[in-house]
């Protein structure tokens, strides 16, 4: 099964010998806008229940940045806080859409990843990226913070790395760094070393047990069965600030660079 991608961005899927990859694109450094979310949420709950797929692989497109996080022309869009934690509900689905997946998910990261892409790399059960994959959380810059996708983050990396990333929203954070706090498990010095990775890995684990995957995964994510609720009252938190005088100005003027 395949799905294309038109030139204003979207999500494919692509099913070959029990692996199923899940791509997206965006024009704008594989931002993710409200439309983007919904179908990455959309996909990983339809590959959760196929028995054709035993593993999941999540990439973005390009050789470049791997996410550039939220939309800064849709966030600019928002006018009230009902819109804005309707928003912010789409990083929800997505990140609950991944940890209800009972099937292993590995992602690809092949460039840098900030906010919203930290949270993508973090809900996945394995990822492996490139040695420029740097990262950032910059949404207190821009008077927000990471609510939504923290709980994700602060789980692989722990509370006080979770922490210096999103008090230091202006400091990029090196792949290294990255590797060594637990977010990706490998890095590697090109996209031909990360890609025989990740398909060595993802045809290994396509030939494994279902069930046993799925019972190792849902112990790894033990502990998380409240958030539904938790990321519904993070994106409410995020809806609030994100029309807030300060958190509009700060946007704009990021845009603008």
């Amino acid at each position: 099964m395949t799905s294309a991608i038109g030139t204003d961005g979207g999500v494919r899927t692509v099913i070959d010998g029990g692996i199923g990859t899940i791509s997206f694109y965006h024009p704008q450094s594989n931002s993710l806008p409200g439309r983007v979310l919904a179908a990455l949420a959309a996909k990983f709950t339809e590959c959760a229940q196929d028995p054709a797929i035993n593993v999941l692989v999540l990439r973005s497109d390009g050789d470049r940045a791997f996410c550039a996080g939220a939309s800064f022309d849709e966030l600019l869009e928002i006018n009230n806080a009902a819109a804005g934690q309707a928003f912010f509900m789409g990083f929800a689905h997505v990140i609950n859409a991944m940890r209800r997946c009972p099937k292993f998910i590995i992602a690809r990261v092949q460039g840098k990843a900030v906010g919203g892409g930290v949270g993508l790399a973090a809900a996945a059960d394995y990822t492996l990226a490139r040695d420029c994959a740097s990262i950032k959380l910059s949404e207190l810059a821009v008077g927000i913070g990471p609510f939504v996708v923290g709980p994700a983050i602060e789980r692989k990396i722990g509370h006080a790395a979770f922490g210096a990333l999103a008090i230091g929203a202006g400091t990029w954070r090196s792949a290294n760094w990255a590797r060594d706090k637990g977010l990706y498990s490998d890095t590697f010095a090109d996209n031909m070393a990360l890609d025989t990775a990740v398909d060595n890995l993802a045809t290994e684990l396509a030939a494994g047990s279902p069930d046993a995957m799925a019972a190792i995964k849902q112990i790894l994510w033990q502990g998380t069965e409240n958030w539904d609720t938790l990321l519904a009252q993070r994106a409410e938190i995020s809806g609030q600030l994100v029309v807030s005088d300060f958190a509009v100005n700060a946007i704009q003027k990021f845009k603008n660079r």
